[in-house]
């Protein structure tokens, strides 16, 4: 830890919050801060690899809930790991870099992509994420630093 970030004064989040991967196209995500996950890990379908200027990529396809609009991603691949899925058994993963936007701040984390379609959160924010940047979870707390966008429906049209 740097003297600068051990000055930064601490954040305190909710174990769930509206997050955004800016880079990506990505806003208003809501993820849960799981600290008993080391890696992060974003909802992805349809992962295709390709070859960019001689850089390995990645296209896939995401979405966030029923409601939400369909999104194609694409961007470099960081990294290839093997990863314990949430029953613990180990899988291999493509593992992306991105700006990570919580809280007002913004700062560079690792995300795993996997299917998680079915899970109750299409993006969980692993413990790596989060150290040393000053950020503290409350266990008992919901969206402390941004409420996610509701959706506001007038005759089957949502309003923007």
């Amino acid at each position: 830890m740097t003297i600068e970030q051990s000055k930064r004064p601490l954040t305190v989040i909710g174990w769930q919050e509206a997050v955004d991967l800016p880079d990506l196209g990505l806003t208003n995500i809501v993820a849960k801060i799981d600290t008993g996950a080391r890696t992060s890990a974003l909802h992805a379908e349809d992962i295709t690899r390709f070859e960019k200027d001689n850089v390995p990529w990645v296209r896939f396809h995401t979405k966030f809930d029923d409601e939400a609009r369909d999104t194609w991603v694409e961007c470099p691949i960081h990294d290839q790991r093997e990863i314990k899925n949430t029953s613990g058994q180990p899988e291999e993963r493509i593992v992306i870099r991105t700006k990570f936007r919580i809280a007002r701040r913004a700062w560079t984390i690792d995300v795993s992509l996997a299917e998680r379609g079915e899970m109750q959160f299409r993006m969980i924010v692993g413990r790596l994420a989060l150290r040393n940047h000053a950020i503290a979870v409350h266990t008992r707390a919901r969206h402390l630093t941004q409420r996610p966008a509701e959706r506001l429906e007038t005759d089957g049209e949502a309003e923007t």
